[in-house]
């Protein structure tokens, strides 16, 4: 005989020796654990399932007693800010109050400033458009002003 028919014919007798143990073992108790079939979800006493019926019953049970829920009525909107509905050039300039004597230092502050009343993450999602215009025009306003300082300084003006 040959070395693997030796270990193939070890191999069988070991699975026919399982195979009597578990044919054994099977009437009385099983040794541990092989898998689990399914979840604990539906599992009663005695480790039976109970079935959906059942369940939805029991749950219908825990909520009998209890008061129907108040339906809350939709918080009223605020009104819009007023200055979130001025969109023209001319008006943006006039919240801005830019005097053409602002330092550097000072449209920063006026730029972050703008942006706390009118930034579009923080108004209403109706006035998203309008802020984000007024954003844009603000913007757009206090840099032309910064060109202007830059081009002043360039030709020795001073302010």
């Amino acid at each position: 005989m040959t070395v693997f028919e030796s270990v193939l014919e070890r191999l069988k007798a070991e699975m026919a020796t399982e195979e009597q143990e578990d044919e054994a073992g099977s009437s009385t108790s099983r040794g541990g654990i092989t898998g689990l079939p399914s979840g604990f979800a539906g599992l009663k006493d005695g480790h039976v399932f109970a079935p959906g019926w059942q369940a939805a019953a029991a749950y219908r049970d825990l909520y009998e007693d209890m008061p129907p829920a108040e339906i809350e009525e939709a918080p009223v909107k605020p009104p819009s800010p007023p200055h979130l509905l001025r969109i023209a050039p001319e008006e943006i300039a006039d919240d801005l109050a830019l005097k053409g004597t602002e330092t550097l230092d000072e449209l920063a502050a006026l730029r972050r400033a703008f942006a706390r009343e009118n930034h579009p993450d923080l108004v209403d999602p109706d006035l998203r458009d309008n802020a984000t215009l007024r954003m844009k025009i603000a913007n757009m306003l206090i840099d032309e002003t910064l060109r202007r300082i830059n081009v002043e300084s360039s030709f020795g003006i001073k302010r």
